[in-house]
């Protein structure tokens, strides 16, 4: 169920993020004219969202938003342009935006935190999830990016 949800959230950031007006899945005939895509950019869009524990449980989301990058940030984030700015220091590699967090001084209690990104990032697929020991961890991990 979480991932039908997640794969109609991502169809959702896609439309919006340019594919509407294309005449990609319209079954009406346009002039040719009419066939121009919005963007010469490749897509990137992508839901990201917070649930609590391992994410092995069924937990269901607690938090989650849009984020478009391409070609302006935008999208439901609270902080768009930073965390396009995040993703595109490091490439889009989301493994990599964890590891570069700064250092923070965190409790070690245990209250797992999953997040997981779907969509698409300059027209590669990305599924990505990482779960953090807390919600103190999980925002040294990122300072935009999963911070919403």
């Amino acid at each position: 169920m979480r991932k039908i949800a997640a794969v109609s959230a991502v169809t959702v950031a896609l439309l919006a993020n340019g594919l509407v007006g294309t005449g990609l899945g319209s079954a009406t005939a346009a002039p040719a004219g009419a066939m121009k895509p919005m963007s010469l950019y490749p897509p990137s869009a992508l839901v990201i969202s917070v649930e609590p524990g391992t994410g092995n449980e069924g937990a269901s989301v607690q938090r989650a938003v849009t984020l478009n990058c391409t070609p302006t940030p935008s999208g439901t984030h609270p902080a768009p342009a930073a965390a396009c700015a995040e993703l595109r220091g490091v490439q889009g590699n989301f493994s990599a935006l964890a590891a570069s967090g700064g250092p923070r001084l965190c409790t070690k209690i245990w209250q797992p935190v999953t997040v997981r990104a779907d969509g698409v990032w300059n027209g590669q697929r990305i599924n990505y999830v990482q779960t953090y020991a807390n919600s103190c961890m999980k925002a040294a991990g990122s300072e935009a990016v999963f911070n919403f």
